[in-house]
């Protein structure tokens, strides 16, 4: 079996950060791991407070794993100040890590700010050492300091963003305007554009982070970077169809569904919950 690191933020409420990373990582075979950068407090409605811990007990913790375990690809997720950034970025170099996936979360879905503004230039010196970096177009764009309104934009954002250093960028095109969810991969200097049906619901709590965490799983299994972000995406598509509505506000996709199928649970999956839920709401 591989094993998967995920250095990230901890989200009580189970939809995202290193919750939603170690569930992607149980749903795809591989060992997952964590070392977390911050506690939130927060639900499927909102963001309420964000604590960090020490950038010495971060660096602390992933230095414990990779002492110890093998490590077949990392995820970086939530990482909210400068000092954070840097002491992973040191780790991960010291360590000589490998298949890294960089999700520059800065807003939560609710619109909390979370990485500080002065922390954008460390972000961008961390997105230098990635295999990957998944970006969504809000984050894109702060990235590549230019609004970014449909494909070509895109295009240029992910050139931008690559000339930071990233090895392969995905800009993720949830945020723009169509019938279909268009992802822009640009890898070994090449464009390829990911296409998926849009699903019409509020429960998308954590696709970034099960994105990102089923492209650090799939690497770790020696896929290429574009057959393990299509699978990713295929994955998350998947999951969002069977999303979890927990909670009143944007609940998390159902990570673990397609699991409880083959367990024979089919009654009581993520996507008979939410068919329930949905109607009861009616």
């Amino acid at each position: 079996m591989k094993n998967v690191l995920s250095i990230a933020g901890s989200d009580p409420s189970g939809g995202a950060g290193i919750q939603a990373d170690l569930k992607t990582m149980c749903a795809l075979g591989v060992y997952g791991m964590a070392a977390i950068t911050a506690v939130t407090v927060q639900n499927t409605r909102a963001v309420y407070d964000v604590r960090e811990i020490e950038a010495s007990v971060v660096a602390a913790q992933i230095e414990a794993v990779f002492e110890d375990i093998r490590v077949d690809a990392v995820k970086v997720g939530m990482v909210s100040s400068a000092g954070i950034i840097r002491a992973i970025r040191d780790c991960l170099t010291k360590q000589g890590a490998r298949n890294i996936v960089i999700d520059p979360v800065m807003v939560s879905k609710s619109g909390c700010r979370i990485l500080r503004a002065d922390a954008t230039r460390a972000l961008r010196e961390l997105i230098a050492i990635a295999d990957i970096t998944t970006p969504n177009i809000p984050e894109a764009e702060i990235l590549c300091g230019f609004p970014i309104e449909n494909e070509a934009d895109a295009r240029r954002a992910a050139e931008t963003i690559a000339g930071l250093g990233a090895q392969s960028v995905l800009i993720k095109g949830g945020h723009l305007p169509g019938e279909t969810a268009e992802d822009i991969l640009f890898a070994d200097g090449v464009f390829t554009v990911l296409r998926a049906a849009r699903i019409n619901t509020r429960h998308t709590h954590g696709t970034g982070c099960t994105l990102s965490s089923a492209v650090a799983s799939r690497l770790a299994c020696g896929d290429d970077v574009q057959t393990a972000v299509r699978a990713a995406k295929d994955y998350v598509t998947q999951a969002i169809g069977d999303a979890y509505a927990v909670g009143t506000g944007i609940g998390p996709v159902g990570h673990m569904a397609a699991l409880y199928r083959r367990a024979g649970m089919d009654a009581e999956t993520p996507r008979e919950t939410a068919r329930a839920n949905a109607e009861r709401e009616v």
